[in-house]
């Protein structure tokens, strides 16, 4: 995100609690905002319709590794589908952060004004039917023997990238 680009990060079906709080950490360190949606766990907001103990359990989770940013610039999407039709209305390229024959490679990749980068499961990624709704995969190049990264080491990476590529 050079200080043209405004980037968002959408977290759907994420199911690690930590993964969440590390993930809200440094995207407020990068100035990102992040939109959880699916079962992705949140943490508590007024309002909230969940059971008052599993939000707070949730809660208490995810800020063991957010440190305080659980309480930064993080929005709750109900429907995935409308969140990415209305980020494409407001100008935004909704990019999906997964492996596919049709990817960009991550390096390779020139960002827009406005990038949305979703993420998906931490071990089945992003759901292919989902895909169908972003305008492009970037995918980050593997030199190991391990098939992926962790997804909030992903989502890190690309943060960089989109923060510092002119």
């Amino acid at each position: 995100m050079s200080q043209e680009t405004n980037c968002i990060v959408i977290a759907h079906d994420m199911r690690s609690t930590h993964n969440v709080g590390s993930l809200l950490r440094t995207a407020e360190g990068l100035g990102v905002t992040v939109y959880i949606s699916g079962y992705t766990p949140y943490p508590s907001v007024a309002n909230d319709t969940r059971l008052p103990h599993i939000a707070q359990k949730l809660t208490k989770q995810i800020s063991k590794t957010a440190l305080g940013a659980e309480k930064s610039a993080w929005k709750h999407a109900q429907d995935i589908i409308k969140l990415i039709a209305e980020l494409k209305q407001q100008g935004y390229t909704v990019v999906a952060l997964e492996q596919a024959p049709n990817s960009v490679s991550l390096p390779e990749f020139t960002p827009s004004k406005k990038v949305a980068v979703l993420l998906g499961r931490e071990v089945d990624g992003i759901d292919p039917e989902l895909m169908q709704h972003c305008d492009l995969i970037v995918e980050i190049p593997m030199f190991g023997s391990k098939e992926s990264f962790n997804v909030v080491e992903a989502a890190t990476m690309a943060m960089y990238h989109l923060r510092f590529v002119p």
